[in-house]
């Protein structure tokens, strides 16, 4: 199994904004039938360090999570967080 994380800064931290990412990455669950598992976390702690969301999601092997990285919705997504973030983190594990 592969354990994919994301984490989110937006550019310009608002709540229209965060509520709006955290639809989109929701949304995923629904039109990517690869994923195993998903999770969206808002950040409430205030810290020089923080991200603003975290993104934790599992597939079954290296190769599910290559095709959700080409994945068309996936990948609307991934345009509007260009957009929307100035900054994202990322770790890919095996568990």
């Amino acid at each position: 199994m592969i354990k994919h994380i994301v984490m989110f800064k937006l550019a310009d931290k608002n709540e229209k904004d965060i509520q709006e990412l955290e639809r989109m990455l929701l949304g995923l669950k629904e039109k990517v039938a690869i994923l195993e598992s998903l999770e969206v976390g808002i950040n409430y702690a205030e810290s020089e360090r923080a991200m603003d969301l975290v993104l934790i999601t599992t597939f079954k092997s290296k190769d599910a999570l290559e095709a959700y990285r080409v994945h068309p919705d996936h990948q609307e997504v991934v345009a509007r967080v260009k957009e929307l973030c100035s900054e994202t983190k990322v770790v890919d594990f095996e568990f």
